[in-house]
């Protein structure tokens, strides 16, 4: 790793780290600029990466940038920031889901992934039914059926001899998105981000260097 990217995952690492200070703070402003400036660091890392010389790369890259442009909305606290975010969220996993395909998935590690990964969903919207307001059941209940098909997607691109980063990647995302489910859902007093936070930040450093180690062209 050149001393670039390497700057680049320390800024990400050391933002996150204030991003998670600010908020138990209360101190919105700042943690609103680190979460921009550690958001832009997985995207320095992913361009430093090669992001733009691969088929891979460049729709990885899309999803990263979905990704910053919900960080972004969910720096509010509106019901339709969240709506925002969620979306941008939604598409960046289908555009991650896109660019494990466009490394190479097998099918037979995506049928195996399926069974305990579908039966995770089915616990988590369970868990989350009582706590989702009537206009949302919908957008939450199809977040979930995306990031699942994100994670069987990895588990898929795994078997092709994809980079180990891409399922780490990928399950750090998904374990990071039960911290935002409990915060603004469920709503419970303890706060979560302090382990969500990382967990995202670690998932999406792990896809953007992932790109290092593409097969696409």
């Amino acid at each position: 790793m050149d001393n670039r990217k390497k700057t680049a995952v320390i800024v990400t690492g050391v933002s996150c780290f204030v991003l998670v200070e600010a908020l138990l703070a209360d101190m919105q402003l700042i943690g609103a600029i680190a979460k921009i400036v550690a958001s832009c660091g997985f995207l320095s890392v992913a361009y430093l990466s090669g992001a733009l010389q691969s088929r891979y790369g460049k729709v990885l890259l899309l999803g990263l940038v979905l990704s910053f442009l919900g960080d972004a909305f969910l720096i509010g606290e509106s019901r339709q920031a969240f709506l925002a975010g969620l979306a941008a969220f939604l598409l960046a996993h289908i555009a991650f889901v896109a660019s494990f395909v466009v490394n190479g998935v097998n099918l037979r590690w995506m049928s195996i992934a399926a069974i305990p990964v579908i039966a995770v969903a089915l616990a988590v919207s369970a868990w989350l039914a009582p706590h989702t307001p009537a206009e949302l059941a919908l957008p939450v209940k199809l977040y979930i059926a995306v990031i699942s098909g994100m994670v069987i997607a990895a588990v898929g691109t795994r078997g092709k001899g994809g980079s180990l980063l891409i399922l780490v990647g990928a399950l750090l995302f998904l374990l990071s998105d039960l911290s935002v489910a409990s915060r603004r859902l469920v709503q419970t007093e303890c706060p979560t981000f302090i382990w969500g936070l990382p967990l995202y930040y670690a998932g999406q450093l792990c896809l953007a260097l992932s790109v290092s180690q593409s097969r696409s062209h």
